[in-house]
């Protein structure tokens, strides 16, 4: 998968330094995947990712973290939205 834009995932290290081992580790299991539907998908996050709309929302660093994406299957690539601590993320309007 090809993630659009990991210029977010820098900006929220830069605010959130201690996500960044957390971070690092998400973008490169995204990146080493190819999935073809949810299924897959939820195969290579069971527990931490979730469904809500067309979104898909990764808790990341033991659920510290949250990432909001769009995953387009077909073109292989993963959108980020935003990406916030759990605090943040309790506020947000999905």
């Amino acid at each position: 998968m090809r993630i659009v834009s990991e210029k977010r995932i820098r900006e929220f290290i830069a605010r959130e330094p201690r996500s960044a081992e957390s971070m690092w580790n998400w973008l490169d299991a995204v990146e080493s995947a190819s999935w073809r539907n949810p299924g897959d998908l939820k195969r290579t996050f069971s527990a931490t990712a979730s469904f809500v709309g067309d979104k898909t929302i990764f808790n990341v660093g033991g659920n510290n973290y949250r990432v909001e994406t769009y995953v387009h299957y077909r073109q292989q690539i993963v959108y980020i939205k935003r990406i916030g601590t759990h605090k943040e993320y309790d506020k947000w309007d999905l």
